[in-house]
């Protein structure tokens, strides 16, 4: 299958290699030369911008947008749309604001054409492990698009399947895909994901900055200890409860820099946990913990502790986040 895919930065770029590696063809585009020499001397098509792709791609047309969430994501759907006919596809991969993908799908769909929104999470590592995808949208265009996410999803692998699910249930969600809705459900539940990713984070940062300090001079001698977190984590990973890929990419950063001194404790909000946040608000659901994690990412910004420099190196690991100098 052929797609088009603008923006070529860390997750639109291997995404493309993920696909060429599945034997998929890509007509590309970036604003970036560079990273758009880089991709066609791997295998993909160049493209001049929007209507030079859309040319480029055959009927029904592709494309995936995967930018920054806001008005340069408006503005090239817009563009790509303006050059698109009835059937054609248009897919927002990136971390918009899901009410964003509602009011896109209602403009598209007076020209015939399908909006797609796809919360996408992998990180730098999705090229190797895939992606998980959570896709809004009409059936029809995910039924089409069925053969370019099976490929991106990770598949069943060796996780064990799970006890007592019908075997009648959809079956993408196992090969990690699922189509969760109308527009906007995709990018509502990854925004969700994200929130639940704020607290976990939060969860560890906090722990590991209490073993940290647990040979504070203001403890009793005898109730002082020197513990090595790195081991700590990598113990963790083997069959303890609290085991998840973000204890793996712990246990890598405190491997790579025990002592996080590489890292300042500034942490950034990348925009869906106040999303989370707010349509907690919007619901009356209480979210004590969520909410919590996002408050200490902004005070992060004022005065840094361990747990903070914990929470930038994860970030750091799962998606090549820099801190900001």
């Amino acid at each position: 299958m052929q797609i088009g895919m603008i923006g070529l930065g860390r997750m639109g770029g291997n995404i493309v290699r993920r696909l060429a590696s599945k034997g998929h063809t890509c007509v590309v585009y970036d604003r970036s030369q560079e990273a758009m020499d880089t991709l066609v001397k791997e295998g993909s098509t160049a493209s001049k911008g929007p209507e030079d792709m859309v040319k480029k791609l055959p009927k029904p047309r592709v494309v995936w947008v995967m930018l920054p969430a806001g008005k340069i994501t408006d503005d090239t759907v817009t563009q790509v749309a303006a050059v698109m006919e009835k059937g054609d596809i248009i897919i927002d991969g990136g971390n918009s604001f899901w009410q964003d993908d509602i009011r896109r799908a209602k403009t598209l769909a007076t020209k015939g054409i399908h909006y797609v929104d796809i919360g996408t999470s992998g990180g730098v590592w999705g090229r190797e492990r895939g992606y998980c995808m959570m896709v809004g949208g009409s059936l029809e265009a995910v039924k089409h698009l069925d053969p370019i996410l099976d490929t991106l999803a990770p598949g069943i692998g060796t996780i064990d399947r799970t006890h007592g699910r019908s075997k009648s249930s959809d079956s993408r969600p196992e090969r990690g895909y699922m189509h969760c809705g109308q527009s906007g459900a995709g990018h509502f539940v990854k925004m969700i994901h994200n929130g639940i990713e704020y607290g976990m984070m939060q969860a560890y940062a906090e722990g590991f900055d209490i073993m940290k300090n647990a040979n504070s001079k203001n403890l009793p001698e005898d109730h002082r200890f020197e513990l090595n977190l790195g081991d700590i984590a990598e113990v963790w990973r083997r069959g303890s409860v609290v085991a998840s890929w973000l204890l793996d990419l712990t246990s890598i950063a405190l491997a790579e820099d025990s002592k996080l001194d590489g890292f300042t404790g500034a942490v950034e909000d990348s925009g869906e946990g106040r999303w989370t946040v707010q349509a907690a608000i919007d619901e009356a659901v209480p979210a004590d913990v969520l909410t919590a994690a996002l408050f200490v990412r902004f005070r992060s910004r004022q005065n840094h502790t361990f747990a903070e420099k914990l929470l930038s190196a994860m970030r750091k690991q799962f998606g090549g986040h820099v801190e900001k100098k």
